[in-house]
C-alpha cells in the first residue's frame, strides 16, 4: 500500500486495556500455528498430542479442510482464560499477539473504527508507528493455522 493510500502513513494509537473482552463471553475461533502449538506445549510443559487433547478442537476451515483451533468453554471463554487473564499470555497464540492489527480491520480507517466499538483500547494509549502495525499485519497474514483434510463420506 501506498503512503498516500494508507490511512495509518502516521500510525494508529493502541493500548490493551486488558479487558478481556477479545478473549471471553463471545464465539470466536483462534487458529493455532504449528509454532503457536510448539509454544504453548512447553509453556504449560505438556506434549503437544495432550496440549491438542486437552485444549484443542479441529473447526471447518477453507475447502474440504479442518483447522485446530484452541476450545471455547459453553459461555464462550477461551479456554486459556482465566479469572485476571490469559493463562498462557507469554505463550499467546500469534492471532491473539497480534490483534488489532488484522489485514481485514486494517483495510480501512472505517473498519479499523468500527472495531474500537468493540475494543477501547483502539484509538488509546500508546502511538504504533506505521513500520509496527505492518510488521505485526506480517505475522498475522503468515501465522497459518494447523490443517488436515476433512475424510469423505463416500
Amino acid at each position: 500500500m501506498s503512503d498516500e493510500n494508507c490511512f495509518y502513513k502516521n500510525g494508529l494509537s493502541f493500548e490493551c486495556q486488558r479487558c478481556s473482552d477479545c478473549c471471553r463471553l463471545s464465539p470466536g475461533v483462534v487458529y493455532l500455528s504449528k509454532n503457536d502449538l510448539t509454544r504453548l506445549s512447553e509453556w504449560f510443559k505438556i506434549s503437544q498430542v495432550d496440549f491438542i487433547k486437552n485444549y484443542c478442537r479441529w473447526v471447518q476451515y477453507y475447502g474440504n479442510k479442518e483447522a485446530l483451533a484452541l476450545l471455547e468453554k459453553k459461555n464462550y471463554d477461551c479456554v486459556l482464560w482465566d479469572q485476571g487473564g490469559c493463562q498462557a499470555y507469554g505463550a499467546r497464540p500469534v492471532q491473539c499477539s497480534t490483534y488489532p492489527f488484522w489485514s481485514w480491520i486494517l483495510q480501512s480507517e472505517q473498519s479499523w473504527n468500527e472495531e474500537g466499538a468493540s475494543c477501547k483500547g483502539i484509538n488509546s494509549g500508546r502511538l504504533r508507528s506505521r513500520q509496527e502495525i505492518d510488521e505485526q499485519k506480517f505475522l498475522y497474514e503468515h501465522n497459518l493455522p494447523i490443517t488436515r483434510d476433512l475424510e469423505s463420506d463416500n
